[in-house]
């Protein structure tokens, strides 16, 4: 195929669709419904396919469903990446990086095609001195390392790579603002059910809520692996006022932080959250741990309440505080339209689209020889 321009390179986004309701997914579709918006050339592929014909049956079978969904991943990366100027590959940790950014690297590699890495996982200090020795080799084939938080830039730097902050998109459209001028003890947790998220203190937190304010109630939102332990923590702790929704489709979310007045986080590894950016666009009051980037988007008792990780009595004392002053609340609540603001996508567009002509100019441009002793006589 004929060279793009720089200016207007074809885009592919190497990531999990939406089939995998997670970070990635969701910031991954923002990036190509706004791109495609503004009139750019790119295109999903996504790392989670859909088996085709009967292969779809086996993906009721656990291992052999990663393996032909893992096979069928592979060939489209051999097929597809040739089309392109530029693989924007986004990228977990651990095993996940094994599975999915580093066959997209490394086929990118042997085409010859510019390749970024948007690393967006709060483990990263973990990953990276655990198992540093198998994927830096992977990470020194790339052209350029993304991650959405001056907190990650801090974790690649010590350990020898330069990585460039541009922030996660929050969507307005989806998340409505509305102004609270008080608190009704209606908490809402939006994270993914998983143990690094650490869940069940935010429901020890509620707990404590609840005992001083009856009337309370918490909504978890979203699924995992630790759904069913949740469950259980609540039904054997006789916790009353507790709805866990499920996996619950993006345009059903805005509905659920609408109704609530205060957004609960108690995450014990973090990068950027998405979802504290959400409550800031719905004007939600936020109480949240201190986890890894966290205190990079959320300053104490400034636009928010941080508490150190695993305090469940913090957490439920800075709730209480904003369910006794309204004035904190309200001031809380109009902070989060303007801190918004940064996280939109017209504060981020130029950002990624300087990044693409960067880096195809740079992997594109002629390298440099000394000169021979023969050239120089």
């Amino acid at each position: 195929m004929n060279k793009q321009s720089p200016d207007n390179p074809r885009i592919l986004l190497v990531a999990p669709s939406l089939r995998i309701m997670g970070g990635q997914a969701v910031q991954a579709d923002r990036l190509l419904v706004k791109m495609r918006a503004d009139g750019r050339q790119v295109d999903l592929l996504p790392i989670n396919p859909e088996p085709p014909g009967i292969l779809r049956y086996v993906e009721k079978v656990k291992y052999l469903r990663t393996l032909v969904v893992s096979f069928v991943y592979i060939i489209s990366l051999f097929r597809r990446i040739p089309e392109y100027d530029v693989i924007h590959i986004f990228s977990a940790s651990y095993f996940s990086f094994i599975l999915a950014p580093t066959p997209a690297i490394l086929v990118a590699r042997f085409y010859g095609k510019p390749s970024i890495l948007n690393y967006r996982s709060g483990e990263a200090e973990d990953h990276f001195t655990r198992w540093g020795t198998i994927v830096f080799p992977i990470m020194y084939l790339l052209d350029a390392i993304v991650v959405p938080s001056e907190y990650l830039v801090e974790v690649f730097a010590k350990f020898g790579f330069t990585a460039t902050s541009i922030a996660n998109v929050v969507d307005e459209n989806a998340v409505a603002y509305r102004l609270r001028e008080s608190v009704q003890p209606k908490i809402i947790v939006s994270r993914a059910l998983e143990s690094l998220y650490n869940i069940p203190c935010s429901i020890r937190a509620y707990k404590l809520v609840k005992d001083k304010y009856p009337r309370a109630e918490l909504t978890i939102l979203g699924y995992g692996s630790q759904e069913a332990n949740l469950r259980a923590m609540v039904k054997d702790s006789h916790i009353a006022g507790v709805t866990f929704t499920g996996r619950v489709e993006r345009e059903e979310i805005g509905r659920l932080y609408f109704a609530s007045d205060v957004f609960l986080n108690s995450s014990s590894i973090d990068n950027m959250p998405v979802s504290i950016l959400e409550a800031f666009a719905a004007g939600l009051p936020i109480v949240t741990t201190n986890a890894g980037g966290i205190p990079f988007i959320v300053t104490d008792h400034v636009n928010g309440h941080l508490v150190e990780v695993d305090d469940h009595v913090a957490l439920a004392e800075r709730i209480i505080e904003l369910i006794e002053n309204p004035a904190d609340v309200k001031r809380l609540s109009e902070l989060g339209a303007n801190e918004i603001k940064k996280y939109r996508w017209e504060a981020v567009s130029a950002q990624w689209r300087d990044l693409y002509r960067r880096t195809i100019v740079a992997h594109t441009a002629p390298a440099i020889t000394p000169l021979s002793s023969e050239t120089q006589r």
